[in-house]
């Protein structure tokens, strides 16, 4: 398992740029992210939006684009729509969210006549790098399914698994979280991670060793599962964690983030192509780092 995302970038580097359409790409955050990756050899982007304000965003950031396609759009509904019809059509190997709301995007990709859809569950995933950690820690879902049944969560937790197993790790350890470690009914969330635990054991989850359920000091650190008489090959080692619904997710990562000094790579799977789905307020290094994630999976 890799212990830094520049391991990432540094491995993706070693591939073919992956071509990447940028839907509603006229932002400078954007075209900053884009441009580092394109300075490393990681991308050859496909700018979707309006195309003036695209070109005033790039020379306000001293990029003169020259050879890079644009495609015009007059709004950012538009731009998601182009941007996942040429990754449809094979121009594209990634989708990449630029400046517009998360729903504008997920609405084109979702779509059941023109999407990206597969038979698989739409769901995201966080790869970060956290100070603290001895190895890149893998949270889900915190964008996109908001409550998820427990079907759900065992696709969520599958989606996981096989990212962290195409970043090396041969069995990944996953903790399914909540407040406490016990099973409680009043708790719904501990339910769940029993049921994803046993899930495993009897191979509905493939791949994985699952515990739950277990609170976060507990799937993190070893001593402290030990305190508490528990006795897990997770605890202390996890490589994924699957919290119980979007706020919780969201709200954990952007702790670690802000407080922890996390870096961070967002990537969608369960579509037909990565899909690099980051904050509005992401800094570039982020997106290069999503940008390189995509590209490994490609």
């Amino acid at each position: 398992m890799f212990t830094r995302l520049q391991e990432l970038v540094d491995l993706a580097r070693e591939n073919p740029p992956t071509r990447v359409a940028v839907a509603a790409a006229a932002h400078k955050l954007v075209l900053q992210s884009v441009r580092r990756a394109v300075d490393l050899g990681l991308v050859v982007p496909l700018f979707v939006g309006r195309e003036e304000d695209i070109r005033e965003q790039a020379e306000a950031i001293g990029w003169e684009l020259t050879d890079e396609r644009i495609v015009s759009t007059p709004t950012n509904k538009a731009a998601a729509t182009a941007a996942v019809e040429l990754v449809r059509q094979g121009e594209a190997q990634v989708l990449m969210k630029g400046y517009l709301h998360t729903d504008e995007m997920l609405h084109a990709v979702l779509r059941h006549d023109t999407g990206l859809r597969t038979d698989r569950l739409l769901t995201h995933v966080f790869v970060l790098e956290v100070p603290t950690y001895h190895k890149l820690l893998l949270i889900t879902d915190a964008a996109i399914n908001i409550n998820p049944d427990i079907t759900q969560k065992a696709a969520i937790t599958q989606n996981a698994v096989d990212l962290a197993r195409k970043l090396g790790v041969e069995k990944p350890k996953v903790a399914a979280l909540s407040s406490i470690e016990t099973i409680n009914p009043n708790i719904p969330s501990t339910v769940h991670a029993a049921c994803l635990s046993k899930m495993a054991e009897r191979g509905q989850i493939k791949g994985a060793i699952v515990e739950g359920p277990l609170a976060f000091d507990n799937a993190i650190s070893a001593e402290a599962a030990k305190e508490k008489g528990i006795h897990s090959p997770v605890s202390g080692d996890v490589d994924v964690v699957v919290v119980p619904d979007l706020d919780a997710g969201n709200i954990l990562s952007k702790n670690l983030e802000y407080l922890a000094s996390a870096k961070m790579a967002g990537i969608v799977m369960g579509a037909t192509v990565p899909v690099v789905l980051t904050s509005r307020s992401d800094p570039p290094r982020a997106r290069v780092y999503s940008l390189a994630l995509a590209g490994l999976l490609c």
